[in-house]
């Protein structure tokens, strides 16, 4: 459930704070208030597009804020699986829009907008204008059944999509490997000079970098050599060395240490001293002995390390890419040796996958064909009581001549709102007030299905009035029985029905224009209602016009969640 929705500095918000409620909350307003923007508010918290102009003007940023209670073990277990924890079943995101930047928050942790989205399909459903219109398309039918039927068809699709990758690959690799005789011959050439020519390298693993050191210490010979040299004669071979200073030293410390006793620590320590330099000028003195250049050995290194370079930007970036590539390329060569075995090898699999297939699919239609009926059941059910009282609604079912990830059913959802006429597609049918209602039909038959809490509706009220509007906001708040519903209305009839009511107001200064949002008291809930139902004009009598559309309200529920 969406607990609090808190929005700072966005469009003509300057701050709004507001608190939801269980059941139904309806948001009023005047025309142009700001209501579309506090709807885009919470889809722009939930990943949806920023507009760059969408900071309040004079403002540095834009923040919105949602607040969610999730009690649902099912949601919970999907938020932890995105690596979300939450404490005590709270869900805080957040989106704080900057220019030219965005930041995400999830319970505090920035996360990317893929995130939010994969969040939002799981906590809350939107649906507005755009929503009402993609009934238009008959894609978007079969994603609907599925949705309806999704606790029978989910590891079956996953299977489906499991096999028909495979067949796509196999496909995918038969088209790619038709080619003539002569164009086989031809690669085949071409892949033993690149198979030869990676096994005459007989490369080693790590041996780049060993020649890389080699090569830096010969291309540096005569520099490390002057300067070990001269170490070598501070520490051992002049006269004011270290070595001789050491022997000086310890000559000095005999004369004395026999006078105090303290003095023999002191001896001791030099000794050590002299002994670790005498080491240390033994070893550089074998390092200067090895250190020879040999102009052929040198010449060996660097052919080699081109030998490698060469390869490597032929057939990838290290060894190990090399040695994959080799192998894919010994693999391809097999291939095309026996290259009539192959492709009947990959028939005989593509035939055992096809009728894999047709056998799992044929399983997925007649699932969907049965809930396609419970489906289209309900949904007349709904539109009936949605005032549609002569509608017919089928869920039509075609067969594609090719598999796909989903099956091979081609649905499309069909309708005839009076007697006497043919079924035919929504979009032949349908106005946009009749749209609203199917899809509001359609969101009460799925709301059972879904574990989505939160539903909100924008303009569902469409091209609806008198007795349907009626209807609509008794469906609206049968489906808030279960569930949280926001609905933004211009319907006194669904404002009526409200177990919360806010209004959305904008007021205007000199040089600056604000929206804001607060949940009604039942006295004021009435004075709005008076204001939708009169306009301009509010007489006693539709003041007392509105009393009476919240207690018919009030008796309309009652009965509802009595039944």
């Amino acid at each position: 459930m969406l607990l609090n929705l808190h929005v700072k500095n966005l469009a003509i918000i300057d701050e709004v704070d507001v608190y939801f409620t269980d059941h139904l909350n309806i948001l009023t307003g005047e025309t142009g208030a700001g209501k579309s923007i506090i709807i885009g508010s919470i889809n722009i918290a939930l990943g949806g597009k920023v507009n760059k102009d969408i900071i309040r003007k004079g403002a540095d940023y834009a923040l919105v804020e949602l607040v969610f209670q999730i009690d649902d073990l099912h949601t919970i277990q999907k938020l932890k699986e995105l690596d979300i924890e939450m404490e005590d079943n709270q869900l805080i995101v957040s989106r704080k829009i900057m220019n030219g930047r965005v930041v995400n928050k999830i319970n505090g942790n920035i996360v990317p907008t893929a995130t939010l989205r994969s969040v939002a399909s799981f906590v809350i459903d939107i649906h507005g204008q755009h929503e009402h219109q993609s009934l238009l398309y008959k894609t978007k039918h079969l994603s609907i059944l599925d949705r309806f039927a999704k606790n029978e068809i989910l590891e079956l699709k996953a299977e489906i999509r499991k096999y028909y990758q495979q067949y796509n690959n196999i496909k995918r690799e038969l088209d790619s490997d038709d080619m003539t005789t002569d164009q086989r011959l031809r690669q085949m050439s071409f892949l033993e000079y690149e198979i030869n020519e990676i096994e005459n390298a007989r490369l080693k693993k790590g041996e780049e970098e060993e020649l890389f050191a080699q090569f830096k210490k010969m291309s540096n010979a005569s520099e490390i050599s002057e300067n070990i040299n001269g170490v070598y004669q501070l520490t051992s071979q002049s006269q004011d060395s270290v070595s001789e200073n050491l022997s000086r030293s310890l000559r000095m410390l005999a004369k004395v240490d026999e006078l105090d006793e303290s003095l023999a620590g002191f001896k001791d320590q030099l000794i050590e001293i002299e002994s670790l330099m005498n080491d240390f000028n033994r070893d550089l003195s074998s390092y200067q002995d090895e250190m020879q250049f040999d102009p052929s050995a040198y010449q060996e290194v660097d052919e080699r390390l081109n030998l490698i370079h060469n390869l490597k930007a032929k057939y990838g970036n290290s060894f190990d890419e090399i040695q994959e590539y080799y192998a894919q390329a010994k693999a391809k060569l097999e291939k095309y040796q026996d290259y009539d075995c192959y492709v009947a090898k990959l028939n005989k699999e593509k035939e055992r996958l096809e009728e894999i297939l047709e056998e799992e699919c044929s399983k997925l239609s007649e699932i969907r064909q049965k809930y396609a009926l419970e489906l289209k059941n309900k949904i007349v059910d709904a539109l009936l009581d949605l005032n549609f009282l002569d509608v017919r609604f089928e869920v039509n079912f075609n067969r594609f001549d090719h598999f796909t990830e989903n099956g091979f059913d081609d649905v499309e959802f069909l309708i005839a709102t009076n007697i006497g006429e043919d079924l035919k597609p929504l979009a032949k049918v349908a106005s946009g007030g009749e749209l609203s209602r199917v899809m509001l039909a359609l969101k009460s038959v799925l709301a059972d299905n879904d574990a989505i809490d939160t539903l909100i509706f924008d303009e569902i009220d469409v091209g609806v009035s008198g007795r349907t509007a009626q209807k609509v906001s008794e469906r609206l708040s049968f489906i808030a029985k279960d569930h949280q519903v926001l609905c933004i209305t211009h319907l006194p009839q669904i404002a009526a029905m409200a177990d919360s009511h806010y209004i959305i107001e904008k007021s205007a200064t000199s040089d600056r224009t604000s929206t804001t949002i607060y949940r009604l008291d039942e006295e004021k809930s009435v004075s709005e209602l008076a204001r939708i139902l009169g306009g301009a004009v509010i007489t006693d009598a539709v003041i007392h016009n509105a009393k009476e559309m919240k207690e018919l309200a009030a008796k309309t529920k009652l009965y509802s969640f009595e039944n």
